[in-house]
C-alpha cells in the first residue's frame, strides 16, 4: 500500500506550528488541509480527550460563525495522535494566510467563559468528557508560544 503523505513527515523534528498538510482539488475548488500542531510529537505529553473535546466544540463553533471564513470551513477536528487539530478550508491557502484567524480563535478559546457550546446529552454523544479549564490553558499556551510570534520554520514542514 502507498504511504499517505502525513506519515512521510518526520515527527521527531516537528515542532508546534501551523502547517499546510495537503491541498486537494475537487472539481474547480481547492481544499487546503492545515495541521495545527499544538504539542511536540513524541516529546511532550499528548492532550487528554476531555480538553481536546472541549477545544473541538469551542473551535468548531467559533469557526462556523466567523464572518469571513464561516462559509469556507469544511472541517475542524482533532488528530488521532492527540497532538493537534486538522482544519480544512475551501480555498487555496498558505499558513500565513490563516494566522490572524487562528489567533482570533485561540484567543476566543483561551478567554471563553460559560457553558461549552453543544455540551449537553441532547447535543453531544459524550458531553461529560469536557475540561474547560485545561482547554483554556492549552489554547493560551498555543496562542502565546506559537501563534503570537510564529516564524517561517513553524509554518513549513521540516525536511
Amino acid at each position: 500500500m502507498k504511504q499517505i503523505a502525513s506519515f512521510t513527515i518526520n515527527h521527531l523534528v516537528l515542532f508546534p506550528g501551523v502547517y499546510v498538510s495537503r491541498k486537494d482539488k475537487i472539481n474547480a475548488e481547492t481544499i487546503t488541509t492545515f495541521d495545527l500542531r499544538m504539542t511536540r510529537p513524541n516529546y511532550e505529553p499528548v492532550m487528554n480527550t476531555a480538553e481536546i473535546h472541549t477545544l473541538e466544540h469551542l473551535g468548531a463553533t467559533f469557526l462556523r460563525n466567523h464572518p469571513e471564513f464561516g462559509e469556507k470551513i469544511i472541517y475542524f477536528g482533532p488528530m488521532g495522535c492527540r497532538t493537534g487539530f486538522y482544519l480544512l478550508l475551501a480555498g487555496d491557502y498558505e499558513s500565513a494566510d490563516i494566522i490572524p484567524l487562528l489567533t482570533e480563535m485561540y484567543r476566543f478559546m483561551a478567554d471563553f467563559e460559560g457553558e461549552v457550546p453543544g455540551a449537553s446529552a441532547v447535543e453531544c454523544g459524550n458531553y461529560l468528557d469536557m475540561n474547560l479549564p485545561m482547554a483554556k490553558y492549552l489554547a493560551a499556551k498555543y496562542l502565546n508560544e506559537v501563534l503570537m510570534n510564529i516564524t517561517p520554520e513553524r509554518m513549513t514542514y521540516p525536511e
